[in-house]
């Protein structure tokens, strides 16, 4: 008997016929989720796209499911905790509209140098102003890629064969993969001072919501031209008005928007800005593809195969699955404190294992993938998982190193990792004491005893007196209250390091308060 598919949300034909090369397949769309939750127990499989909220209680109702495929990038509509907890796949298709996004990104470029919709609009209202509309060139101008994925490597090669100079920024991606492609990776600001259009390829997250701001907006060119066809909120849309009418910026493209449809956003007043509703992935090509993809990868898993694109982490037998959890838990809290720390570009992640870890013959490449998941998925907008965590590093030139065996230095276990950059490496160990007890106890050399959750405010700082004292009393002058502190040195009137337990977050001009005091090298804030 064949496999039963439920495809929820309207899918290309291409991918339809797949699917009915290997299962029964049932249309139905527009379903609720009462709707849903009533049939989906008759089915092996669920296709949707964005439309279909794949909710806990509708997973919990497929008692027959094994098989969860979105036909796109993005799976925010589907509760992929709750597949995992039931041993279901979940898998994407996130490179299906790659193409699609990077021709539009192109064409509002483009569009945006030689004011092509505004003079289209002129002439069907019988005008004929040709200097109205007079251009700019992109030939041997400068194009700064914020975000150099995917899409970003694909703008740059078109770019490039239109003669611009390609500059990128991307924590995640090392300088001789890009240079292979003849770009040039650069920090944000140089990126913002030197270039003449910006184009931003990144996830929405903490890191990336409004990186383009009125201050930098500021460090800007003069005339610098701006285009978003990736994450509405990247850009603040307030600063981009002002910046539009003062004549700091020549025009902006944008194919996304905060608030959408964008009808009372004042950008859609200016002549300057072009637009288009969310059209990036929006090509009969990409719709094709992405459905291609997730049909085949769901006849693969419902033959006892695999699906190229899962976003969801297997289970572990759960005997393993406890004895880890503390581990994991560690592991997790250690590469965001490394992540809050290093300021530069990752090329290696390296983790010694020693001393009593449960299963770890069988359980290291599970740890180590779940450390690199950790550091990966706080600016990726990529799912970032243990099945593909090796892979999205490879792709970035990251190398991945895995030790067992070593010194515990007294701890029954001990957990080293070495987050390697282009500017030098940050260290960190950490080891399991009780299954509720996990403490880093080392960074950087310096020993310490520190749980690592919470709110946190780490310096490295001169050990000389008076140093901590300044920067605790400009964290009670923004009202946050210490509630633990840390301090690790390895020669007295050397460099030490300071961790601080606070009880709220600490407001960011705070932290850059606390940076320009005498003897503080450098500060952080991480909320864990």
């Amino acid at each position: 008997m064949n496999p039963r598919v439920l495809v929820s949300d309207p899918l290309a034909e291409e991918g339809i016929e797949i699917l009915r090369g290997g299962a029964d397949v049932d249309v139905k769309t527009d379903l609720s989720e009462d709707a849903l939750v009533g049939i989906i127990g008759d089915y092996d499989a669920l296709l949707v796209r964005s439309g279909t909220q794949v909710t806990a209680r509708v997973i919990e109702a497929g008692t027959k499911l094994r098989f969860i495929g979105r036909a796109g990038a993005g799976v925010d509509n589907i509760d992929a905790d709750a597949a995992t907890r039931r041993g279901i796949i979940v898998a994407n298709a996130p490179e299906g509209n790659t193409l699609a996004a990077t021709e539009h990104t192109c064409a509002m470029m483009l569009s945006l140098a030689r004011n092509i919709p505004q003079a289209n609009a002129s002439v069907k209202s019988k005008q004929w102003k040709r200097s109205k509309f007079i251009g700019v060139e992109v030939n041997e101008k400068i194009l700064g890629i914020v975000g150099f994925g995917r899409i970003g490597k694909e703008v740059a090669k078109r770019a490039t064969a239109m003669n611009m100079r390609i500059i990128a920024y991307d924590p995640f991606i090392a300088k001789d993969r890009a240079e292979e492609l003849g770009v040039e990776i650069v920090d944000l600001p140089e990126l913002f001072g030197r270039a003449d259009f910006i184009t931003v390829h990144t996830p929405l997250i903490k890191e990336t919501r409004h990186v383009i701001n009125a201050k930098t907006i500021a460090g800007m060119k003069d005339g610098v031209r701006i285009i978003n066809c990736a994450r509405g909120g990247i850009i603040d849309e307030q600063a981009l008005y002002d910046a539009i009418v003062a004549g700091k910026v020549a025009g902006a493209a944008l194919d996304v928007f905060e608030d959408e449809p964008p009808f009372e956003s004042p950008l859609l007043t200016l002549d300057k800005v072009i637009t288009t509703p969310h059209l990036g992935a929006s090509t009969v090509e990409a719709q094709a593809n992405v459905a291609v993809s997730v049909a085949r990868q769901a006849l693969s898993v419902l033959s006892g195969g695999d699906a190229k694109y899962v976003v969801n982490a297997p289970m572990i037998p759960p005997d393993q699955a406890e004895a880890l959890a503390p581990f994991t838990a560690l592991m997790g809290r250690m590469a965001r404190l490394l992540m809050a720390m290093s300021d530069g570009r990752i090329e290696g992640i390296n983790i010694t294992y020693a001393g009593e870890i449960p299963h770890l013959d069988q359980a290291s490449r599970y740890l180590t993938r779940q450390t690199v998941k950790g550091i990966l998925d706080q600016i990726l907008h990529l799912p970032v998982n243990i099945v593909n965590a090796g892979v999205v590093a490879a792709e970035r030139g990251i190398a991945i190193g895995e030790t067992v065996g070593g010194e515990t230095r007294g701890f029954r276990n001990l957990i080293k990792i070495v987050l390697r950059t282009d500017r030098g490496e940050e260290t960190m160990e950490g080891s399991v004491f009780s299954r509720t007890r996990q403490r880093v106890v080392a960074i950087d050399g310096y020993t310490m005893d520190l749980d690592p959750s919470g709110h946190l405010v780490i310096s490295k700082h001169l050990d000389q007196p008076g140093v901590i004292g300044r920067a605790s009393t400009t964290l009670g002058r923004a009202n946050v209250n210490i509630a633990g502190m840390q301090v690790g040195r390895i020669h007295p009137g050397e460099e030490a390091i300071m961790v601080l337990n606070v009880d709220s977050d600490v407001p960011p001009e705070a932290i850059e308060e606390i940076r320009t005091h005498p003897g503080i090298y450098a500060a952080w804030f991480v909320d864990i």
